[in-house]
């Protein structure tokens, strides 16, 4: 019974956001992977990648860190590790293994940031912002840890796609769209924008010194 009781007290969100941390986990253990890290820094890397996005937003909205509550998150990032130790050979020759694993994370993490924030009541410009925090900070430690440039600031539209999904979430929000249905709509709306983004190589004008005043 204590079982069942648990099970039902798991709601939608709580599963996206655990996919969310499998998918970023097992891009920044991938990565780590190419960049010849051991295991513990590959482990590492890949835990600061789920969790980062959502610390900084909890920190921002004065609660406390999600993943501080339960050790699902740090069991995520286990079975992330598990998932590229065991199939190391067949991710590598996945093409953009990483992207993909990068557009689901970003989709359904850009999800629960906005959720979060709206459930305490912020405006939906805040929902908006929290979600792109949620979805984006993770890959920027990630990318500054591999010293790498974060691709949040090089490739596609990333963190417009954030902003996209927001502004559509709040649209459904503000028309009583069924939640989980608009969690549905919402990241993939985010997953197909990053996709169209890379495959028509779409991307903000890049601010050139030369032609700086």
């Amino acid at each position: 019974m204590f079982i069942i009781e648990k099970i039902q007290q798991i709601e939608f969100v709580d599963i996206i956001e655990f996919l969310g941390t499998v998918a970023f986990a097992i891009s920044g253990i991938r990565l780590a992977s190419a960049k010849k890290f051991d295991w513990f820094g590959a482990f590492v890397i890949g835990f600061v990648t789920a969790i980062g996005g959502g610390t900084l937003r909890d920190l921002l909205l004065d609660i406390t860190p999600f993943w501080l509550h339960s050790s699902v998150y740090l069991w995520g990032t286990v079975l992330a590790f598990v998932i590229v130790l065991c199939f190391s050979k067949h991710l590598v020759h996945l093409n953009n293994t990483i992207f993909w694993f990068d557009c689901i994370g970003l989709g359904l993490f850009v999800v629960v940031g906005f959720e979060k924030a709206l459930v305490l009541n912020y405006p939906y410009w805040v929902c908006i912002f929290m979600g792109m925090v949620t979805g984006i900070v993770g890959g920027i430690a990630r990318d500054i840890f591999i010293n790498e440039i974060p691709i949040v600031f090089t490739q596609e539209l990333y963190a417009v796609a954030c902003i996209f999904g927001g502004i559509i979430f709040s649209v459904l929000v503000f028309f009583n769209v069924d939640l989980a249905l608009s969690e549905i709509i919402v990241a993939i709306s985010i997953i197909a924008f990053r996709i169209i983004a890379t495959k028509f190589n779409l991307k903000l004008p890049t601010l050139n010194g030369e032609d700086s005043i």
